[in-house]
């Protein structure tokens, strides 16, 4: 069962019986089912449109499992054996995404010392997948339209258009359409992207899938940090099905996660009613600025905190290490780092400079 649960989802042409009936989708590192009907309808539409190479939009909260189902896009699609290239366009500071997106020529800018091809040149032939669109200055997203348009682009600094066959997946927590009436999302980008749009439902709306997500994880971390998976009792089990999980997939994930490191339920627990009582005694936000989305983003950010603060604990603060152990680049972690205020406890011991 654990094998063939850490599977990817399956490539066009796999026989799909070696998939549990009871499971939809897991991602390459196997963090990611489903037994929920809303999900298979999911990837049900993936199955339709793999292999229509149109660009997809893929909303929903963060943390719900947006990156798999862009994954399975590509895995059952004609470009499969291609590259599947993804960037997240919140963890890269503005002024250096355009270069990151669609590449440099040699002194283009200071520390420019040679070309570099973007992320669009190296998913040519493949996949690239954008990740917090919402995110992108607007400014940027005229060159993305261009892209989408004639498919080729100029790098930062040159002269000759470069042409490009990649096949574009956009994912987003925010609401596009009110994004467009702020004035900070271009409409006819808006129209070019949505030409297939899927919602990725949140997990409290999908509670069923909650139980083999634990069993998931509880494997995989019990592996990396423990002799083994650790036995949930029913009752935690409960109390998770109980939580409204507003940092979703990945809030669940970290908990689970902290359960193995700790090896106490109890204190795993007593987090769980400290989240509920915190939540239910704050004051509620302007409805009109905040919104359920602003506290799933804060709900998502503590999630973060607390995951990334754990792993460079056990790492001694080797920031490279951590980087490897979540999974993201050192460039990524640096800016979480910042992002979620995590100080480095040996600097506030350290002495003062003259």
């Amino acid at each position: 069962m654990e094998q063939e649960l850490e599977r990817m989802v399956p490539t066009r042409g796999e026989n799909e019986a070696r998939m549990p009936s009871n499971t939809v989708a897991a991602d390459a590192d196997g963090g990611f089912v489903s037994v929920s009907q809303a999900m298979r309808r999911i990837f049900e539409m993936v199955d339709r449109v793999a292999d229509a190479d149109v660009p997809v939009l893929i909303r929903g909260e963060s943390g719900v499992g947006k990156e798999v189902v862009a994954r399975a896009i590509h895995e059952r699609s004609k470009r499969a054996s291609g590259p599947f290239v993804k960037i997240n366009c919140a963890a890269i500071p503005s002024e250096l995404l355009e270069s990151e997106l669609f590449g440099h020529e040699k002194g283009s800018f200071t520390g420019a010392h040679a070309e570099k091809p973007g992320k669009f040149e190296l998913a040519s032939g493949g996949t690239i997948f954008l990740d917090e669109l919402g995110e992108m200055p607007i400014a940027l997203q005229a060159k993305l339209l261009q892209v989408l348009q004639d498919e080729e682009f100029y790098r930062v600094g040159g002269k000759r258009p470069v042409h490009v066959d990649s096949r574009v997946v956009v994912a987003t927590n925010r609401e596009l359409e009110e994004e467009i009436e702020r004035g900070r999302f271009r409409e006819d980008l808006y129209y070019r992207l949505n030409v297939v749009s899927v919602r990725v439902p949140p997990l409290r709306e999908r509670r069923e899938d909650i139980a083999p997500l634990v069993e998931l994880f509880a494997a995989r971390y019990g592996q990396r940090y423990a002799s083994g998976p650790p036995e949930i009792r029913p009752e935690v089990l409960r109390r998770f099905q109980e939580h409204s999980w507003p940092g979703n997939v990945r809030e669940l994930e970290n908990m689970v996660r902290r359960l193995v490191v700790l090896g106490d339920e109890r204190m795993v627990l007593e987090e769980l009613d400290v989240r509920n009582r915190t939540r239910s005694d704050a004051p509620p936000p302007p409805a009109m600025e905040e919104g359920l989305k602003s506290i799933a983003r804060r709900a998502a950010m503590l999630a973060e905190h607390d995951a990334i603060a754990h792993t460079l604990k056990l790492t001694g603060w080797n920031k490279r290490k951590a980087a490897e152990r979540l999974q993201i680049s050192y460039k990524a972690l640096l800016y979480k780092i910042k992002e979620c205020g995590i100080v480095d406890p040996r600097l506030e011991h350290a002495p003062k400079g003259e």
